[in-house]
């Protein structure tokens, strides 16, 4: 199938052995990454959509969380960067294309091998 639309990735770093704040340095740490990619439409943090009370920050960021927007075309060079980068380090991957959401989640390199092809078959599709 051959569609125009772009491709949505959420990628939560849910690692318990870090705390909040390692788990946003490291998410920092891969959209540094990401944005050297030219294959990527964007790439960033997540907005809060509900602060908390008396946050100085403009919005705020969700711990850990990171979206990247690929076209169609791209997403398998994507996917492959992150299981080269990812492998081993438990997270939570959204995908989004078509209308249609898949979240896979991985604690291993074999599981995020796994959560991977399923993500490519999904936008295959």
């Amino acid at each position: 199938m051959t569609t125009n639309s772009n491709i949505k990735l959420t990628i939560a770093f849910n690692d318990p052995d870090l705390n909040s704040d390692e788990r946003d340095e490291q998410s920092q740490r891969f959209i540094a990454e990401l944005k050297q990619m030219d294959e990527l439409e964007t790439v960033d943090r997540v907005l809060d959509p509900n602060p908390p009370e008396g946050n100085k920050a403009l919005g705020g960021f969700l711990v850990g969380l990171l979206m990247a927007e690929v076209n169609v075309a791209n997403a398998q060079k994507l996917l492959g960067f992150l299981g080269d980068r990812l492998g081993g380090k438990p997270i939570e991957l959204a995908v989004e294309a078509n209308g249609k959401k898949l979240t896979v989640k991985a604690h291993s390199r074999e599981e995020l091998a796994a959560a991977i092809k399923a993500a490519q078959d999904f936008v295959a599709a």
